[in-house]
């Protein structure tokens, strides 16, 4: 197989536009006809998710469970899962899932444990910083094409280092009226405090809004479709988000020592996510570019979803051929993509000049599937461009952070000055007087 290739860096750049993963200004035909057949209208993708969350503030309970049947296919039961069930589904992995997922979740919580901030407070000066965990935290877990254990525990293990009181998963309904009992799995292993079978922009309008069962959170996170990424940019400002996801992509950099088996091996691994997927490889090497195409066409065949990658390196991937690395790297802080893999002799030397990636991977041995379940950092990135500004799920989104000032009279008296000048400068005279007042009241205890 052979993947489109682009030459020079300029052209390269024009290969590499961003698009808005919430785009749906062309809707695919067959949309519009399954909203047909589920709403009894043509709805476009925003028309639906916005029906649905209007419905289930309204309903509560009742729309949950008439979404659930309508768009999911499954009768539903109870919306909570019980402990018991969580408890059972982890009791029953086999020895060897269990424990790997052990040592995930071991790495994880080391890892965030080590991201946490300090909460300070001078004295002296009257400055300080609380860090404040959130109350209540929503997790969502997707469950169409597969089963995500792992999302579980990179969403639920920060939120719970960071000391969020309540998490709570949605996650939705398969076989039994429940979520996938792996995910189930993962909700004990994690600490997770509730656990509900509801999936889709239905999941999200709960989390946000409350139902008489789903109790309203503070922060909804974790990827989705694009109709759970909908639902999500909707009910933001109701509760916060941790971003809007668009398709997984990965970038990797590569010069002539990279192993060929290794780059084709990793750019698959993107691909098999689904059709959407976006696998790039940046080289200097036109010889590895040949190497890469016979990798391809001899590691594809023995693969469970081998039409699934195929249909996306056919569609998203691509290989640019630069001069240097610089240009390689020039690129890669364009893009700003969710992984960036530097499959480079001396990686270390590059990784400094990185500045847009949401998570950055170095040398052979540290390929991106790695951080998808055992490395340590979440697996929940920035896609889209969005690196540019956000920063994979941490600790970090699941605390506010509270300034507090507590100024000594001598270090008020050393900035009334100032601050006065300031507030008069902007023609806020009682700002002015409300300093003053306290001036004077130092200078008549000193006199006294």
């Amino acid at each position: 197989m052979r993947l489109q290739v682009i030459e020079g860096l300029d052209k390269s750049r024009q290969a590499l536009q961003r698009t808005d993963p919430l785009d749906t200004s062309s809707v695919p035909e067959e949309v519009l006809e399954r909203n047909a057949e589920l709403f009894g209208e043509r709805l476009s993708p925003l028309e639906a998710v916005q029906r649905i969350l209007s419905d289930v503030r309204r309903d509560g309970d009742q729309a949950l469970k008439r979404y659930t049947k309508l768009l999911d296919g499954v009768e539903p039961g109870l919306l909570e899962v019980g402990r018991e069930q969580l408890d059972a589904a982890l009791d029953a992995l086999p020895d060897d899932l269990r424990r790997s997922l052990e040592i995930a979740a071991e790495r994880i919580e080391a890892f965030h444990q080590e991201c946490m901030p300090r909460r300070w407070l001078d004295m002296d000066k009257g400055l300080g910083e609380f860090t404040i965990p959130l109350d209540r935290v929503g997790i969502y877990a997707p469950g169409g094409k597969a089963a995500y254990p792992s999302t579980v525990l990179m969403t639920a293990i920060p939120a719970k280092v960071a000391g969020v009181k309540e998490v709570v998963l949605a996650s939705p309904p398969r076989d039994g009226n429940v979520p996938s009992p792996i995910v189930l799995a993962a909700a004990a292993l994690s600490g997770i405090d509730r656990v509900f079978a509801v999936g889709g922009p239905q999941a999200i309008a709960a989390m946000a809004y409350g139902t008489e069962s789903v109790p309203a959170v503070d922060l909804i996170c974790g990827p989705g479709n694009q109709f759970v990424a909908l639902a999500k940019r909707l009910v933001f400002g109701q509760v916060g988000i941790d971003g809007i996801f668009g398709p997984t992509e990965t970038l990797v950099v590569a010069d002539g020592a990279a192993p060929p088996a290794f780059c084709a091996a990793d750019l698959i691994a993107q691909a098999e996510h689904d059709e959407m997927a976006v696998p790039i490889l940046v080289t200097t090497s036109p010889e590895l570019v040949d190497a890469i195409g016979d990798e391809l066409d001899r590691q594809l065949p023995s693969l469970e979803r081998q039409a699934l990658a195929v249909a996306s390196l056919e569609r998203q991937g691509k290989i640019l051929l630069v001069d240097t690395i610089e240009e390689a790297i020039e690129l890669a802080n364009f893009l700003a993509p969710e992984h960036l893999c530097l499959m480079l002799e001396n990686p270390w030397n590059w990784a400094g000049k990185v500045r847009n990636a949401g998570g950055l991977f170095l040398g052979h041995y540290s390929p991106e599937v790695m951080g998808d379940y055992v490395a340590g950092p979440s697996h929940v990135m920035p896609t889209g461009g969005s690196a540019r500004f956000s920063s994979a799920l941490g600790v970090h989104q699941f605390l506010r952070t509270m300034p507090v000032v507590g100024l000594p009279p001598k270090e008020f008296s050393r900035l009334a000055e100032p601050a006065t000048h300031i507030a008069l400068g902007e023609g806020l005279s009682a700002h002015s007087h409300a300093i003053q007042v306290r001036v004077r009241s130092l200078q008549q205890a000193d006199a006294s």
